[in-house]
């Protein structure tokens, strides 16, 4: 029993030894890792022109996986994925070197330089039917908007510039690459990061200007956007958002040139019902599609697009509702459709 006792008092002047010791070679520097999700999900009635059946469909439209990282002061990693029905995919998986406001560089699969549209997505945007108009996010890419490559981007005061080369399907495994450029310019509130919002809800007043081009080639594509968002004086906000996208020979959602428009303006009340506060939303999109006809000459089809939201934010971005509408009507083969139906957003 001594020699028992003896053992114990020696275990625990070592313990608490240990304890009192500075950690020499056993502290691990981790890095700091944010973990994030977000979901989409709807309930749609669809018509369609010359059925006298609606199609009803109960759909998961998006579930995503988000990490990022600080791995140095200077050292960023972000890697997020997307599940679309059929598959997860990796949609981002970038370094981000920052150095300063003014010099930035990306390398790996994320969006590249281009519309407004594309650099906020789905989860970010103002009204629900994203990427519906032919406008919206037509410039090429590998996944949901994603491309490989490496791109540069600063922030010169109320500037914000891009620029990036890339690889897309089309120019895998051959010389051609893709090269990206945007410049931003935001006159009122400044707009931090490289990904952009569709709005703010009211945090921000903002007015910017952005334009922006892709090219392979010969082929080309080029947009112009703007967002104009104000608080007023009762709490609500008003939204303004409008895009013009021209595709030469490169992306567009069908045929091989397209160009066109859309507006969009919202209004977000005051009051609070409940947990959250209703916004009312419109937009109207139209383009023009051009395909060549085998026989030296052009054919071209319009695609017209309305859609009509009532949103319900109960989180902003994190948690909200959407009632919604969705009317495209086309001038040519395609089918016109109306579609009315009810989505629910979360992130955490």
């Amino acid at each position: 029993m001594p020699l028992i006792r003896k053992g114990l008092a020696a275990a625990s002047m070592l313990g608490a030894g240990l304890l009192a010791a500075p950690s020499i070679g056993l502290s691990l520097d981790m890095p700091s890792v944010s973990v994030g999700a977000g979901m989409r999900t709807s309930f749609t009635s669809t018509s369609f022109s010359g059925s006298s059946e609606d199609i009803n469909d109960f759909a998961l439209n998006s579930a995503r996986i988000y990490l990022s990282g600080k791995v140095t002061d200077n050292l960023s990693f972000m890697f997020n994925t997307e599940y679309n029905g059929d598959s997860v995919d990796v949609i981002d998986a970038a370094a981000q070197f920052h150095f300063s406001d003014q010099f930035n560089i990306w390398a790996g699969r994320f969006l590249p330089p281009s519309d407004r549209a594309n650099l906020y997505g789905p989860y970010y945007a103002s009204n629900w039917g994203v990427y519906q108009d032919g406008v919206q996010d037509g410039y090429p890419f590998i996944t949901t908007g994603r491309d490989d490559g490496v791109a540069y981007w600063g922030q010169f005061g109320v500037a914000k510039l891009s620029f990036g080369i890339f690889d897309i399907p089309s120019t895998q495994g051959s010389k051609d690459v893709l090269y990206a450029g945007r410049a931003q310019f935001d006159l009122w509130d400044p707009e931090a990061g490289y990904y952009l919002n569709g709005t703010y809800y009211g945090e921000k007043d903002l007015l910017a200007l952005g334009l922006a081009a892709q090219a392979v080639g010969s082929d080309k594509a080029y947009t112009a956007d703007l967002l104009l968002e104000k608080k007023l004086g009762n709490g609500g906000v008003v939204t303004l958002e409008a895009e013009y996208a021209k595709y030469d020979g490169l992306g567009g959602y069908t045929g091989n040139k397209s160009d066109g428009y859309y507006g969009l303006v919202g209004y977000l009340f005051p009051m609070p019902v409940g947990p959250g506060k209703f916004q009312l939303l419109g937009k109207y999109g139209t383009t023009t599609y051009k395909f060549d006809d085998g026989e030296g000459g052009t054919t071209s089809v319009d695609h017209d697009t309305l859609e009509l939201n009532l949103n319900y934010l109960i989180k902003a971005f994190n948690a909200r509702v959407s009632l919604f509408y969705i009317d495209k009507s086309f001038t040519g083969p395609a089918t016109d459709s109306k579609q009315i139906g009810l989505g629910l957003q979360i992130q955490m």
